[in-house]
């Protein structure tokens, strides 16, 4: 069974794909999971492997969707995405992106924050 809120973030996660897709990336992978947690998207820009975290959010209520990336979350997926490249034998320069969802008058609206965090 499919949660509201499960619904709302596939419908997130569609919209930033193609909105990304139409400024130029390439899909690699789509919810690529590890043991160290989960990547909403793999994608190519030119070179660089970008590994975007698509956030959602309703309302402001409880902060923003780009401050709800913090250090835990940004910790998470450097780990995947370093496992990621390993696995895949990937040498190449990598970023990391985030994809903020909100709504707007007529659908939703994307913040694309390229390199949004650097690998501490």
């Amino acid at each position: 069974m499919t949660t509201p809120g499960q619904t709302k973030g596939r419908i997130a996660e569609e919209q930033a794909l193609i909105f990304l897709q139409t400024h130029g990336l390439r899909l690699i992978e789509r919810n690529y999971r590890c043991r160290y947690g989960e990547i909403d998207l793999i994608m190519e820009d030119g070179r660089a492997i970008v590994f975007v975290e698509v956030r959602y959010r309703g309302s402001l209520q409880f902060g923003g969707a780009l401050e709800s990336v913090d250090r835990r979350k940004q910790a998470k997926l450097l780990a995947s995405a370093t496992y990621f490249l390993r696995e895949k034998r990937m040498d190449r320069p990598a970023r990391f992106d985030v994809a903020a969802l909100s709504p707007a008058s007529g659908g939703l609206t994307v913040k694309w924050v390229k390199d949004a965090f650097q690998a501490a």
